[in-house]
């Protein structure tokens, strides 16, 4: 039997739409270019016959070089790639087309179906969203061509290039307005025809297809997965603003009454039509099972299309569960033992593209979600050109910024105005001012590649449930390996059983010194260099000083609420100090952690109360006493670091802070200056209007300091509403609230925290143990999910790395060596992506 393989799942379905791609000139946005990284799609489209491979939001009109070569016919046919909603590629899709003006032929493929298309709320599309979009992007088109051909004929072809800038290039033609409706309407009852100048302008007719690709996901193994960072899907909102809700990008607090009808989160909407064809693809008939109400809700809505399209439908049997990640915020909030989270952690992210929500000319605002979820991009940049730079480069920079600035002058010589490529200029200025041109921009992007492998080992899949020494020491052994296969010596001690910058670093710059050995091991030295900035001292020390602080408040949770109180207040008051060097009873914590690494640990802190505390106080885990000193010691801490504190429920009141502040130093700096000396003898001091003035400024400003504590008072007493709402979801969670588990006491060994939700879940299920509150969705007689010899487990929410170990524990320790097990989740999460859907700016604080 096939064994159930995620990556290859994406791959097939890219082959199966081979006559689509052939000869085309294929655009994709951000969220596709994650996913073909990911799986390693790229050179599958090229072997398919792909022509080009270009950024969809990123489109230029360098894009038709591919049309130079002159033992080719011009490029006639455009592929488009999407994981968003048409409605929201719209304005990029119509762009290419505008620019291409030899296309005959537009396919789009979307990650979204038709049905999700038109359900979605405000959604401009009806049921029959592919053929309408079909005709409405056809019906933009047809007037930007209008437009073009109007402005071509007052002009010289000196100027065309211009004619091309219009101003919204149909950008806002997708809305909810009657007048769109209409039209749509008329076009859908076949009132519309394509108009005959467009004939003249492209000499055929353009023909617009559009279909579903549903495989538009980033693997990390072919068993671990989640939906790329801009996708439609994963930057839905799963809950709207109200009490139960945590964040627009976490399920709400369960309550045992799932969201119905009008109120369901389009997130939910939009992951039930993902897995449900996700699973189609994989020729899987899921038996649903449920933890959490809006995972209740994802697999009703999985269920019902399933009683409507599954009929007569042979596939395997698999058991899903869908979790919601508010049940268990404790893991992926804190630092556990792996060396893939510290990585992703460590390395700097591309910059996300243009806000699909903002874009110039988007009136589509959905009632239900204000703007899309922002997530951070699974895009890393490893740094490599750094690493493998040296002292002193032999490396002509300067020679190669001027060539290709003198190409792109040369490019735009048509243009009458000044060429935009001064910005070379400065680069070529830097480099002979002795800073290096490839250090700043040659970098290694990109996502780790999953189907890179040694010796038939997938990198990713060996390391992604490594603790983070485990799997430093196996790239290593990786890199000797290599440099024994390619007789390259290096004179590096290596010491068994560890892995050291200092031994990584000469591994991977013997590896890569010459450009066929770069281009021959890019995998191991992409990862080795990931590695090696994760091993920094500068991210490593941070790491294991979060590790150390969770280890206390895990700790001092067992004692009492007045000693986890005193233990948070501590560390906040640390955050905001520095240590002297030669200060040796300096606190190991004291200067590594900042203040927003504090309030995270805040968190952990109220996360940890709620669960052993669950009766003290009347709106908090602590007493009124113990809460007032938080609030103190958080206020102290904004007052004193008010000039690198930005947070977004300080939004309005920084610029104060900050002036704030400084009147203080500089009150402080003339109090610890020595007397002044009059600076002219014959100067009688100051009249008595001009004392009065002073004591009104001082009154004044002493008026504002106290305006502006009550302020950041009211501030942090919101703050600690939203810690409260933290420190009750276990209580609030009525699966848990029944005692699910009877193995709170077990830890693990690395952090001395709880094992995840997932663990104990699976621990449960696959000992046959029944689980309160975990709900089947069928009629039929409810099976058992240890049953499943395929099980895909999918947390609505996100996961972390170290839950993928937990997950394949879990599988060892129950003793099933046949079951095939899944995870997926809505994103990836390190600590800090908590953060910021807890209290950043993805967060309802």
């Amino acid at each position: 039997m096939a064994v159930v393989d995620v990556i290859k799942s994406c791959l097939d379905s890219i082959a199966q739409i081979s006559e689509h791609v052939e000869g085309a000139i294929l655009y994709i946005d951000s969220g596709c270019t994650e996913s073909f990284q990911f799986t390693g799609a790229f050179p599958v489209l090229l072997e398919l016959g792909v022509r080009a491979i270009c950024s969809l939001e990123n489109m230029s009109s360098l894009d038709s070089v591919v049309n130079w070569n002159s033992n080719s016919d011009p490029a006639w046919k455009i592929v488009v790639m999407t994981s968003r909603l048409l409605s929201d590629a719209h304005r990029y899709i119509l762009r290419c087309l505008s620019t291409h003006k030899g296309v005959r032929q537009c396919t789009v493929f979307t990650s979204i179906s038709e049905l999700a298309q038109s359900a979605y709320p405000d959604s401009p599309l009806g049921p029959d969203a592919f053929h309408e979009y079909e005709i409405l992007l056809l019906q933009d088109y047809e007037e930007i061509v209008k437009k073009i051909q109007k402005k071509a004929s007052h002009s010289d072809v000196r100027n065309f290039q211009e004619s091309l800038t219009f101003e919204d290039e149909g950008w806002s033609r997708l809305t909810s307005s009657e007048e769109d409706v209409s039209h749509c309407e008329a076009a859908s009852s076949g009132k519309y025809v394509f108009g005959e100048s467009h004939t003249e302008y492209l000499g055929e007719k353009l023909v617009v297809s559009v279909h579903h690709f549903p495989m538009i996901l980033c693997p990390f193994s072919p068993k671990v997965f989640v939906l790329p960072s801009e996708g439609s899907v994963s930057e839905a909102y799963l809950s709207a603003k109200h009490e139960d809700s945590l964040s627009p990008g976490l399920p709400p607090i369960s309550t045992g009454v799932p969201p119905d009808g009008d109120d369901v989160p389009p997130g939910a909407l939009l992951t039930a039509h993902f897995l449900y064809h996700l699973a189609a693809k994989m020729d899987l008939k899921m038996e649903i099972f449920s933890f959490g109400d809006l995972s209740k809700t994802v697999g009703k809505i999985m269920t019902d299309m399933s009683s409507l399209y599954d009929v007569g439908r042979r596939k395997r049997s698999a058991g899903l569960l869908l979790i919601d990640r508010t049940l268990d915020l404790l893991t992926p909030c804190c630092h556990g033992d792996s060396l893939v989270d510290c990585m992703f952690s460590s390395l700097p992210r591309r910059e996300k593209t243009t806000s699909y929500s903002s874009t110039k000319g988007s009136k589509t605002q959905l009632k239900l979600v204000p703007c899309s979820l922002q997530r951070a991009p699974l895009d890393v940049q490893i740094p490599l050109g750094k690493i493998l730079q040296e002292e002193e480069s032999n490396t002509n920079d300067s020679r190669l910024a001027e060539r290709i600035e003198a190409f792109l002058v040369g490019w735009d010589a048509c243009n009458s105005s000044p060429p935009e490529t001064v910005d070379l200029v400065n680069l070529c200025n830097k480099v002979h001012d002795g800073k290096s041109f490839l250090s700043e921009i040659q970098l290694l992007n990109g996502s780790f590649v999953s189907t890179e492998t040694f010796r038939g080992t997938p990198y990713m899949e060996a390391i992604l449930d490594r603790r983070t020494k485990d799997g430093a020491v196996l790239v290593k052994k990786w890199l000797q390996e290599t440099l024994r296969r390619q007789n390259i010596t290096v004179n590096v001690k290596i010491r068994p059983g560890f892995a050291t910058k200092l031994e990584l670093q000469p591994m991977i710059k013997a590896l890569a010194k010459s450009q066929s050995s770069l281009i021959r091991n890019k995998g191991i030295i992409q990862l080795g260099a990931a590695v090696l900035v994760a091993l920094d001292e500068l991210h490593s020390t941070r790491w294991n000083a979060f590790v150390s602080a969770e280890k206390i408040l895990s700790a001092t949770a067992g004692d009492t609420s007045q000693s986890l109180a005193a233990q948070i207040s501590d560390l906040i008051h640390k955050s905001t100090m520095r240590g002297s060097d030669g200060d040796k009873k300096t606190d190991h914590l004291q200067g590594l952690l900042s203040f927003k690494d504090a309030l995270l640990l805040t968190i952990v802190g109220y996360i940890l109360a709620g669960e052993n505390f669950p009766t003290s106080g009347s709106g908090g885990p602590f007493s009124w006493q113990e809460e007032h000193f938080l609030k103190e010691a958080i206020v102290d801490a904004i007052l004193e670091n008010a000039s690198v504190v930005k947070l977004k429920f300080l939004d309005g009141l920084t610029e104060e802070l900050e002036a704030n502040l400084n009147r203080k130093k500089s009150e402080d700096t003339i109090e610890a200056s020595p007397d002044q000396l009059e600076s002219d003898d014959d100067e009688w001091g100051k009249w008595g209007d001009e004392e009065e003035d002073d004591g009104k400024n001082d009154k004044k400003q002493a008026y504002s300091s106290m305006q502006l504590k009550l302020e950041l008072l009211d501030r942090v007493d919101n703050l600690f509403k939203s810690l409260h709402k933290f420190s009750t979801v276990k209580r609030r969670n009525l699966s848990l609230r029944e005692g699910t588990f009877s193995l709170e006491s077990n830890f693990t060994s690395d952090s001395g925290l709880n094992k995840s939700l997932i663990y104990k879940l699976l621990t449960r299920v696959f000992g046959k143990y029944d689980v309160p509150g975990l709900e089947y969705h069928s009629t039929t007689t409810k099976p058992s999910l240890a049953d499943q010899n395929i099980v895909m487990v999918f947390v609505v929410g996100g996961i972390n790395a170290a839950e993928v170990r937990e997950v394949q524990e879990a599988l060892s320790e129950s003793g099933r060596p046949d079951v095939e097990l899944i995870l997926g989740g809505t994103t990836f999460l390190t600590p800090d992506d908590m953060f910021t859907l807890l209290m950043g700016d993805s967060s309802y604080i």
